[in-house]
């Protein structure tokens, strides 16, 4: 018998207005998509991103995986958010 795969959780920090905007993408095309839940559409639009970071850098390839727990954790900084560009 087969162990389901273990579900790792990550908790996106978003502006009111992002928060609307994905709640209003799911509920308008979600089901369309194929997406069950927001959370579904949120995991396929972060794949996407992250194959396309891995064909600019890392040559298609996936990266070695990141253990839970190495990265630093919290919601940007004030001076990171002064510096992100979130509408490309």
């Amino acid at each position: 018998m087969t162990r389901p795969k273990r579900i790792a959780a990550f908790t996106p920090y978003y502006t009111e207005d992002q928060a609307g905007q994905v709640r209003a993408a799911f509920k308008a095309a979600g089901l369309q998509e194929g997406d069950a839940s927001v959370s579904d559409l949120i995991v396929r639009a972060t794949m996407r991103e992250v194959k396309r970071l891995q064909r600019k850098y890392n040559g298609g390839k996936p990266w070695p995986p990141v253990p839970a727990g190495e990265l630093r954790r919290g919601q940007r900084t004030m001076d990171e958010m002064q510096h992100r560009n979130e509408d490309t």
